[in-house]
């Protein structure tokens, strides 16, 4: 009898600590998913998180419960397991509205909905411009500052080049932690694929041995184009000085040459200041870019109008009054000068 006693007790703990059990369990899935279903404790409007590189879920999860966002912390690890996402975290950038929840968190970094940042490279920039540009940019990571112009395109894998007028310009968007070397072979490799595209529909008969040499006029234009209409205009002029073997003879190359000598004016001595880029001094094309020129420009170079101007001058309007002869030209540079004084 004792024994059959013993053994029913014995049944009953077992009994209770199965209740118990069954009672904690049922307990901690309805704890734990109203825990999934609760929003984060975030302000009304919301806040901007950087999810680092390597960030675990057990840093992210104490990093939230710091910040005062999360409650419970062991909750959040476990629904990451739970999920199988606790090595599919993407780092950057993310914005977390007022209302997400644990789970909608998880989802957003795994999916990597990060928040874009924007950079424009604008048509007409040196390489100077773009460099300072990059390096007050926040959204980037910098590793070019100190790095001289001509070791950049070393850098960016492309040893032998000067990085003038080698990037595309346009708006960019990326995530934030995007490094300065990431971004600009992007920027490089968008360039080269529209010049590799424009030069294969090239007009015939041009003095253009390469694309490279097409990218040189193409910066040329966009420097003396102030009308986009007068693009080809003006690029015909070039190609048929180019074919004549006339100088070019055109005031941006010279101020290019000039560096941070130029004050904003070209005088007499610095049209016979030689440099490589001065086109007064030297017949052909100077040896690099002067600028980063637009897509526009570029189909001006291999696509100039056919017509017999070789001379333009500025009306001081933005347009350009264009002259077939020297003489014609002298008139037209008289008229205008005067005018604009």
């Amino acid at each position: 009898m004792q024994i059959i006693r013993s053994m029913k007790q014995s049944r009953f703990v077992t009994f209770l600590v199965l209740v118990v059990a069954l009672i904690g369990i049922v307990v901690f899935i309805n704890d734990f998913y109203r825990f999934t279903q609760q929003p984060l404790a975030l302000p009304e409007d919301g806040v901007m998180f950087v999810l680092h590189p390597g960030t675990s879920v057990i840093g992210l999860a104490d990093e939230l419960t710091k910040a005062g966002y999360l409650q419970r912390p062991n909750y959040f690890r476990f629904l990451a397991k739970y999920y199988g996402v606790t090595r599919s975290l993407k780092a950057g950038e993310y914005k977390i509205p007022r209302g997400t929840t644990p789970a909608a968190l998880l989802t957003l970094f795994v999916e990597g909905r990060v928040v874009e940042q924007t950079f424009t490279l604008i048509e007409g920039w040196t390489i100077y411009d773009v460099l300072d540009a990059i390096h007050a940019h926040e959204g980037l990571v910098h590793t070019l500052k100190g790095i001289t112009p001509s070791n950049i395109m070393s850098r960016l894998g492309y040893p032998n080049q000067y990085p003038e007028g080698l990037f595309y310009p346009d708006t960019y968007h990326f995530p934030r932690g995007t490094t300065d070397v990431a971004f600009l072979k992007r920027a490089y490799q968008r360039l080269q694929r529209v010049l590799l595209d424009q030069w294969a529909t090239r007009a015939r008969g041009l003095p253009l041995d390469s694309p490279y040499e097409a990218l040189i006029l193409a910066s040329i234009v966009e420097k003396e184009a102030a009308r986009v209409d007068e693009r080809p205009l003006i690029a015909g002029v070039f190609i048929r000085r180019l074919i004549q073997g006339m100088k070019l003879q055109t005031d941006p190359t010279v101020i290019y040459g000039m560096g941070n000598t130029f004050k904003g004016n070209i005088s007499r001595s610095d049209l016979i200041k030689d440099t490589p880029y001065n086109t007064y001094v030297h017949a052909g094309l100077p040896p690099t870019p002067i600028c980063m020129p637009s897509e526009g420009s570029i189909n001006a170079a291999l696509h100039p109008f056919k017509g017999k101007a070789l001379y333009f001058v500025s009306k001081g309007d933005g347009s350009h009054y264009f002259s077939a002869t020297l003489g014609e030209h002298n008139i037209a540079v008289r008229r205008f000068i005067k005018k604009n004084r």
